[in-house]
């Protein structure tokens, strides 16, 4: 609807340049209004939808609020297919991590790494303990980390030259 209609082209520029739509003769106001308005109205459907699955709480902004930022930086910001690619792979990234049970063991002797000896004096005795279950909450912040430093801009997320 942004891209592709005359309504979401006269957002678009009013956006970037809203002294020029005005001057065409539309209501910059009214468009940030009526945007706002349908942005409310999908957030409250998203509410009802979302509410009888997850249970609500008055934490619930904690709760969500940081996976919701991890999801808008790994996708792009501004972008929507970007938000919806990254929660996909968010949401498949942490289900496949609590479903299967890897060890870390196991992927650490697959990268050619050797079980250490005396595993009680090795500072780095905790990580070969590991399983994926324990550390699935915590992959879409390792993914986040990675897509910062290779693709600052997110997956599809424009870059500013």
């Amino acid at each position: 609807v942004l891209t592709k209609t005359r309504v979401g082209m006269i957002i678009q520029a009013a956006l970037s340049y809203p002294r020029t739509v005005e001057a065409l003769g539309h209501n910059v106001p009214l468009i940030f209004m009526g945007v706002f308005g349908v942005g409310t109205a999908l957030a409250g459907v998203a509410g009802v939808i979302a509410g009888p699955v997850l249970g609500t709480f008055p934490g619930m902004a904690f709760v969500l609020g940081s996976i919701v930022f991890v999801t808008i930086v790994i996708g792009g910001l501004g972008s929507l297919w970007g938000a919806l690619v990254a929660s996909l792979l968010i949401g498949w990234i942490t289900t496949f991590a609590k479903s299967y049970n890897i060890a870390m063991s196991d992927i650490l002797n697959g990268l050619g790494f050797a079980t250490p000896e005396n595993m009680s004096e090795n500072p780095l005795r905790d990580l070969w303990t590991v399983t994926s279950p324990q550390i699935a909450d915590i992959l879409p912040y390792i993914l986040m980390v990675l897509i910062l430093i290779f693709r600052p801009a997110g997956l599809f997320g424009k870059r500013e030259t």
